[in-house]
């Protein structure tokens, strides 16, 4: 009967490497179904809608057909875009505090100017240890992009199989590498506020256009005009336009302000990877 051979353990360094791809791990943390975003405002929408705006003590005679007594009946006479309106506010909403705490983490605990100088100062230093407990200190997407790069910056420094250009180009694919890591999860659920931006505004127009009609059907009609229905048209068209201009207005600055901070942060890496190689390069033969 024959005996099964034990079999040979794995190479440490196969086994390393191995534990070091598995740590790669984006350091940002969001909603990743933007889809039950939506649905959940909508269904807040036509709550609020229904049951808030629609409550008969907002109308005269206590009847959702009399004249409104406030502004929710007001915006209640707006029709059945009102609620598709709150719908897209209230996603640009959810997304905007959603980023600001996502970015708000990628960002780290402290200042990045401050950081990526400390980095910068500890490079010059060749003080790689240091920088290399800042960065966990930090933490973020910054700290952890550069963290990843020093871990390949002492492996190169110990290398001596491979070329001083091998060992460049080792260290900006790094580089290159965990910034594609953290980038799309900065920019995530973004597109949808960027089209959310267009779409607002398109649909306040739609609404706006069917309460103009219900206003010129109403002056159309024989005999004196309904003055309830050229009310009602009036009032469907004005809120509608007010909820379309909030909703594209919220989100192009909602949108145009965490890019900005993407940038910021984009900025800080490219900035940290150019020192650190060049550091390398100055201090290697």
């Amino acid at each position: 009967m024959e005996t099964q051979k034990p079999m040979a353990p794995k190479p440490a360094a196969t086994v390393s490497a191995k534990v070091k791809k598995e740590e790669k791990i984006s350091q940002v943390r969001g909603i990743r179904n933007a889809f039950l975003v939506i649905i959940a405002c909508a269904i807040a929408a036509v709550c609020i809608f229904l049951f808030g705006m629609g409550y008969s003590g907002n109308f005269e005679g206590n009847d959702t057909a009399g004249h409104p007594l406030n502004l929710a009946g007001t915006v209640y006479k707006g029709g059945f875009i009102v609620p598709i309106l709150m719908t897209l506010l209230l996603t640009v909403i959810v997304l905007s505090i959603e980023r600001w705490i996502a970015i708000s983490s990628a960002s780290g605990k402290g200042n990045t100017t401050k950081f990526v100088a400390d980095i910068k100062a500890d490079l010059a230093a060749n003080n790689i240890d240091a920088a290399m407990s800042r960065c966990k200190a930090q933490k973020g997407s910054v700290a952890s992009v550069v963290y990843n790069t020093l871990v390949k910056y002492k492996e190169m420094d110990q290398n001596d199989t491979l070329s001083k250009e091998q060992k460049l180009t080792t260290l900006r694919n790094e580089v290159e590498e965990a910034t594609a890591l953290e980038m799309p999860s900065l920019s995530q659920n973004l597109p949808i506020i960027a089209t959310l931006t267009t779409l607002g505004t398109l649909v306040g127009l739609l609404g706006t256009v069917m309460g103009m009609i219900k206003s010129f059907q109403a002056l159309a009609s024989s005999g004196s005009p309904d003055s309830t229905e050229l009310s009602t048209g009036i009032s469907e068209a004005l809120v509608n336009t007010a909820f379309g201009i909030a909703t594209g207005a919220f989100a192009v600055i909602s949108y145009n302000f965490f890019t900005n901070k993407i940038d910021n942060l984009s900025y800080a890496i490219d900035e940290i990877g150019f020192s650190i190689v060049a550091t390398f390069a100055a201090t290697h033969k």
